[in-house]
């Protein structure tokens, strides 16, 4: 009961701090360039979800620059509380679109192709809706603008609890540290491509401290009311070429989506590709073939 009424504390209370965020300025995003060639304006801007960064992406991105046709300049981004990207006290589909815009601005891009997964997914949709001059074409990884949540993001809070309360003598290595991790999130998270997941962001601070570079405080307080939930989507539609890339063994992106998500992008088509939730890692070729047969089209 306690936990229940501290949980809607908290997500009022990132409620209210994001209504009142929207004066705010948009956060620069660290980004990764794989296309040195600038005599071109086609671009494709990626996306990372919840707890990623744009390393993940690194593989696919230098594919995706090799086999576009014509040649794109390739972004992958970090998202505000991830990655090097800047830490704030807010965090919701809304202001990562933001973020994005003023991204596609500063960097004189045009129309952009946007791809993003899970909780970049939904940035990258927010944005094509609220913004669909600044979109070329969009790429939904195994999200859907539906409001539910997957079962692995029911769980969140958990990880994110496991994370807050781990405890590392400084005078461990890395190696040592990430170990220590491993047992400590071993108590809640079965799966250990999972953890490895989660741990890649330990690491040492300036100070010689170990941290994680996402911010915990921030994702945890605005994890229901700023992740969870897409935003109210009434009157917006975006009519550009959209590809939405679903985990057959997933719960994020179900077929049972297609109407409400053609009422949003009524040019878009599903594919399911056999596997989970990091669809793009556990089947990169056939990902990738997807990627590139829709952006070269």
């Amino acid at each position: 009961m306690l936990s229940r009424y501290i949980s809607s504390i908290l997500s009022r209370s990132c409620q209210k701090s994001s209504q009142f965020k929207r004066s705010y300025s948009a956060v620069p995003l660290a980004f990764n360039k794989y296309q040195k060639e600038d005599n071109t304006d086609k671009s494709l801007i990626v996306l990372h979800g919840l707890f990623g960064s744009k390393s993940n992406w690194n593989s696919l991105c230098k594919a995706f620059a090799q086999k576009t046709v014509p040649k794109r300049k390739i972004f992958a981004i970090d998202a505000r509380n991830h990655g090097d990207t800047e830490h704030t006290q807010n965090h919701n589909y809304e202001l990562m679109a933001e973020d994005i815009r003023e991204f596609i601005e500063e960097n004189n891009l045009a129309k952009a192709s946007l791809l993003g997964h899970s909780m970049g997914g939904r940035a990258v949709m927010y944005l094509a809706l609220k913004y669909p001059y600044l979109v070329e074409k969009l790429i939904v990884v195994d999200i859907s603008p539906i409001g539910r949540i997957g079962s692995t993001q029911s769980n969140i809070p958990l990880f994110i609890h496991a994370m807050q309360s781990l405890k590392i003598d400084n005078q461990n290595t890395i190696q040592q540290a990430r170990a220590a991790a491993h047992v400590k999130l071993s108590e809640i998270i079965s799966e250990k491509s999972l953890r490895d997941f989660l741990i890649t962001n330990l690491i040492r601070d300036e100070t010689g401290k170990f941290s994680w570079r996402i911010n915990l405080e921030t994702l945890n307080r605005c994890f229901q009311t700023g992740v969870a939930q897409f935003p109210s989507t009434q009157g917006m539609h975006f009519d550009g070429p959209t590809l939405f890339i679903g985990g057959s063994k997933s719960d994020y992106l179900k077929p049972a989506d297609k109407p409400a998500i053609e009422k949003l992008f009524p040019k878009s088509t599903i594919e399911f590709l056999d596997a989970g939730h990091w669809v793009h890692a556990e089947r990169s070729e056939e990902f990738l073939n997807l990627v590139i047969n829709f952006l070269n089209k």
